[in-house]
């Protein structure tokens, strides 16, 4: 459940920002708030799950919003979305990847996928 306070606190923090963050920023700037105890390989799965988890709330929030009348609540939304991102942040920092590295290999692959940008067809027709 979303805390409104810390909701509140988080507006107030992306109001008064000017500078956008880059992912390797996000990164280093979250990594602190990882669990110190685990081991890399603990680190791995621990976001792991946590990534999956996440991505369950995310899809309960959209799912109720499709097909059960609810309005989007993108306040939540935004903040279970960070939530996915922090696990994907640690997974990655666990293997030795940086964000960066993340998004520029996505980037290529899509690339190579969707040459001309996405269409049915090439959808249908992938090699990469």
């Amino acid at each position: 459940m979303c805390n409104l306070s810390v909701l509140a606190s988080y507006e107030d923090r992306r109001a008064s920002e000017t500078k956008p963050m880059t992912m390797d920023e996000y990164q280093k700037s979250v990594t602190r708030t990882t669990n110190l105890k685990l081991t890399d390989t603990e680190r791995l799965l621990d976001a792991a799950a946590g990534l999956a988890e996440e991505a369950g709330e995310i899809l309960g929030l959209v799912r109720k919003h499709a097909y059960q009348a609810h309005s989007l609540n993108r306040e939540r939304l935004t903040m279970e979305l960070g939530d996915a991102l922090w696990c994907l942040s640690m997974a990655a920092k666990s293997a030795g990847i940086t964000l960066d590295e993340v998004a520029a290999a996505n980037v290529a692959k899509l690339r190579a996928r969707y040459p001309d940008g996405y269409s049915d067809s090439a959808s249908r027709e992938r090699r990469v």
